[in-house]
């Protein structure tokens, strides 16, 4: 492995010891992107939050939650190797792209191997945003800017499976709507000038995009609670008839969740619209229209975390109902 160089003045102060685990810095979640020019803009990551430990001899990759999953993600460890510093601390995600260039953390998660996939551990990126240590220097005191001026050599123009979280210079406000309309998860506001915070910070504040959509309901599951629902059945429009996108199980108070009940319990059928096969679920006629509000679609073809936002009738023309081969 190359070293950086050895070779210090006798003067130098001594060198910091490495943490053996850093509690990561979190995005406050906010409904817009800040202003300012001590703002930097990245794009948000639908993934695992990592921090990647190359010390002597070893490589441990650090989950939020403090779990050694080095590996799970040993391409990402024999690669740190490479990186050319004997101790450093990398901050950033392990994601897995689509094939427009997303994030997705369903193909995150086969390829971990949850889920039976065509996907390997190879494919899963890991984006560097940020770098907390470095060869005997505890980098957290430093402000944002000087962190990332030490980061980017070290990983920027690389190709292999780690990679740097590019800055975008860029107004806030349009990079957002443009994340948003190339269906991204959001984007992160990091201040330049302050120095790295372990907890929830207001220095970091993410931005996420929401989709809102209307669908049919065809059905539902009863809750725990006595007379309320524990989720929706939703379809959406697919070529003449109606095809199933999940279930959506937020959004509602548990008094308004027993309102819907009774009203779906009026048109309650056997004969359900759409081939579905689940214990316990109620199918009921496809009249209603739920509005809903949801993050992305997943490789199935299902709603990801949906929230309930209000009910109508279901108009003769379909008007505004959700079509999936428009």
């Amino acid at each position: 492995m190359a070293r950086s160089s050895s070779r210090k003045p006798p003067d130098a102060p001594p060198p910091d010891a490495m943490p053996a685990r850093i509690e990561p810095c979190v995005a406050m979640l906010v409904d817009k992107p800040p202003k300012g020019r001590d703002w930097a803009f990245e794009v948000k990551w639908d993934g695992y939050r990592l921090a990647v430990h190359v010390e002597p001899g070893r490589v441990r990759i650090i989950t939020r939650g403090g779990y050694d999953w080095t590996d799970r993600f040993a391409p990402i460890a024999s690669e740190a190797r490479q990186l050319g510093h004997e101790a450093m601390i990398l901050d950033g995600e392990a994601v897995v792209l689509d094939d427009q260039g997303r994030s997705d953390f369903g193909l995150l998660q086969r390829a971990l191997g949850r889920k039976p996939s065509l996907h390997d551990a190879r494919e899963i990126l890991f984006f560097a945003f940020d770098l907390l240590y470095l060869d005997g220097r505890d980098l957290r005191r430093l402000p944002l800017r000087e962190r990332r001026r030490l980061l980017e050599p070290i990983v920027t123009g690389r190709a292999g499976v780690i990679r740097l979280s590019e800055e975008v210079d860029a107004d806030g406000d349009e990079f957002f709507r443009i994340a948003c309309a190339h269906g991204l998860e959001g984007i992160v506001g990091k201040r330049r000038d302050k120095p790295y915070h372990s907890g929830r910070r207001p220095d970091w504040q993410k931005i996420k995009c929401v989709r809102r959509d209307s669908f049919v309901i065809v059905g539902y599951e009863a809750s725990t609670m006595p007379g309320a629902i524990g989720r929706l059945l939703l379809a959406a429009r697919k070529g003449d008839g109606l095809a199933y996108v999940g279930g959506c199980g937020t959004g509602w108070t548990y008094q308004e969740s027993v309102k819907l009940r009774e009203l779906l319990d009026e048109i309650v059928t056997d004969a359900p619209a759409v081939a579905l096969r689940r214990k316990g679920a109620v199918f009921v006629r496809p009249v209603l229209v739920a509005e809903v509000e949801y993050r992305a679609w997943t490789e199935e073809g299902k709603l990801r975390h949906p929230s309930f936002k209000g009910i109508r009738e279901r108009a003769a023309d379909d008007a505004g109902v959700c079509r999936l081969d428009s």
